[in-house]
Parts: structure tokens; sequence; C-alpha cells
């Protein structure tokens, strides 16, 4: 075996034992206790508005309910990558971000935030940001959500978006005609105090509950989507402000307008299967 098949060896099985085992094996970590059991304040529930200027949300979705079930929605859904390139309505942009990261409730004085997705132990770690390219009523750009008051935040423009949205998710072209790219944010104490050295692991897995929420609230809408882990966190970082360190983005999602005549189009990001024989 070569030194890099060993290296990769290696690698595969750390990422098994980091998703396979929960519990704490190193003899080191003996007595080990969380911020939480220690006691230490916990992080603040949301990050604080980054600029002093915010914008309003529609909250009245009524105009917006189908008539479909939601075993309807359920077998609708399907990830899109072609985007008819009509605008979406800034009502359509707040119900996307209402259904996956919508506050509902606080639960105690401000022990946790009861949201519209599930997480583990309510710490809710995640930040949401997007690029707006083609939304009603909103300048192109890059904004932040604050989900405490339903309202977005306007944190400036690259000099080219779409060129700013292909580099920032590894050169996948399709994503820069989306109306709208949503872009994940861990802030790692969140989880940490509650989880300690374990709360990776559930971060990733509480990812999963927001992108499946979005595909679910924009298939419900005539909207679709295609989530994305091939993100350049070092991009995206410095163009949301983002130190990386503390709070690092790792997650996308595209979202736009779609048409059932875009099939085969759709099926073109595909055509290798039949090309390959697989």
């Amino acid at each position: 075996m070569s030194a890099m098949e060993e290296k990769v060896k290696q690698l595969t099985e750390q990422g098994r034992a980091f998703v396979s085992r929960w519990e704490i094996t190193d003899p080191d970590l003996e007595g080990y206790e969380t911020d939480q059991e220690l006691k230490r304040p916990q992080p603040p529930l949301a990050k604080a508005p980054m600029t002093d200027n915010s914008i309003e949300l529609p909250k009245d979705f009524s105009g917006l309910r189908s008539d479909r079930d939601f075993l309807d929605i359920v077998n609708a859904r399907e990830s899109h990558r072609v985007y008819t390139g009509e605008p979406m309505t800034l009502t359509e942009l707040s119900y996307l971000l209402w259904c996956t990261q919508g506050v509902k409730e606080i639960r105690g004085r401000s022990y946790a935030t009861l949201r519209t997705v599930p997480c583990g132990g309510a710490r809710h770690e995640f930040e949401c940001y997007f690029a707006s390219r083609n939304v009603e009523g909103l300048e192109p750009g890059l904004y932040h959500y604050l989900p405490m008051h339903h309202r977005i935040e306007f944190l400036g423009c690259p000099d080219d978006l779409d060129w700013f949205i292909r580099l920032s998710l590894c050169g996948q072209a399709w994503a820069a005609t989306a109306n709208v790219v949503f872009y994940y944010s861990a802030v790692f104490y969140r989880a940490e105090w509650r989880y300690g050295v374990t709360a990776h692991r559930v971060l990733l897995i509480d990812a999963g509950h927001i992108t499946e929420n979005m595909y679910l609230a924009a298939t419900a809408i005539g909207l679709g989507g295609c989530a994305i882990g091939a993100v350049d966190g070092h991009l995206a970082d410095s163009a949301f402000g983002l130190d990386g360190v503390e709070e690092a983005s790792f997650y996308a999602m595209p979202v736009g307008k779609v048409s059932a005549n875009d099939k085969k189009k759709e099926k073109a990001f595909y055509a290798f299967v039949d090309e390959q024989g697989l």
C-alpha cells in the first residue's frame, strides 16, 4: 500500500469514527464536562445585527397556500438546477426563510429558540445568509437573516455577484441562475456549549433538517432548489464578514422559479449516466 493509500485509509477511518461514535473514549477526557454542565454562561440564541439597517419581511403567507397535500409535496420534491428567470416575490423569500429558520417561541427567559426546524438541544447553531439575484423589491446583493425579528439586513454587493456565486460554490455555474442562493454558517460554540467535543457530529445532522424543510417549502409554492456541500468556505466567509473560526460557512442551497417544461434540461445534468452505461 502506497503512502497516499495509507493516508486515505486513515482519513476514511477517522471520518467513519466521527459519524458512528457518540461516546467519549479518550482516557485523557475522563470526567470531562461540557460548559453547560459546568454552568458557564450560554452563548446568544442568535447573532446580533451586523448593520444599523434592516428590512421587515412579509408575514402573511395566505396568498401562497397551495392545494397540494403533504404526500403530494413529498413525492414531487426533487433537486432543481434549471430556473426560469422569473422574479421571486419578497413574500416567497420570506416564506422560505420562515420555514427554515423562523422562531416560533423562546423557551424559558432566554434558554432556547423553538423554530420551524428541529435541532439537537434546540441550540440552532446556524446563521443564514443569502445572495439575492432576482427578488422583486430587493436590491441584488448579500443579506443576513435576523430570525428573532424575521427581518433581513443588506450587507453589500460584490462587483460581480454571479461570479461570486460561481466561485463560492466551487465552479457550479448553474447556481448563478437561481433567484436566491442561501448560505449557512455554523456558530460553533452554540452547539459546543451543550455538547462539547461531540457537538460537531450533532451540527452536521442538524444542517440536513434545514435544507429538507427548504426543499419541501419550495416545492409547496412552485419553486425548486438543490442543496450544495461544495462551498468555498474561505471565499464565502470573507464575503459575509465571518472569521472562519468561531463562525464558518459550509453549506448552501440555490432556490428559484422552476417549470415542468425544463425536464429535459434537468435531465441533461445526468447525461453521463446514459453515456457511461451506469
